[in-house]
């Protein structure tokens, strides 16, 4: 069972930086891409960063240009450095992960994390 545990967050003034990293556990996975998604109070999920295997990126217009994703493909893990922090990037962040099994099942999977809270104050 691939589980995804997210690291960082936490209180930060506008103009600093924070960096999340998210690490996918469970034995014989493939990880197809990995993601940033973030939702603030009385909002709708939306995606922050994205990378596929191929470390190829895709990013939410709010964010381009400040926010940096990466990914380390031996540790099943990706990061997201912030920069340049606003107010309105307030919100949990959460990991979602999409891959699939390369034992038994061979099922793909659909993964998210329990979110990290990022706090930009004014």
């Amino acid at each position: 069972q691939v589980q995804v545990v997210e690291f960082g967050g936490g209180d930060v003034q506008a103009g600093g930086s924070l960096g999340l990293s998210c690490e996918a556990s469970g034995s014989s996975v493939s990880l197809i891409a990995m993601g940033w998604y973030r939702q603030a109070p009385g909002g709708q999920r939306d995606l922050v960063a994205s990378i596929d295997a191929g470390h190829s990126t895709n990013y939410g217009d709010s964010v381009r240009g400040r926010f940096t994703i990466s990914r380390d493909n031996a540790k099943n893990t990706a990061y997201l450095q912030m920069n340049s922090l606003k107010p309105e990037d307030t919100a949990i962040y959460y990991c979602h992960a999409q891959g699939y099994y390369t034992s038994g099942s061979y099922e793909r999977f659909d993964v998210w994390g329990q979110g990290t809270q990022v706090t930009v104050s004014s």
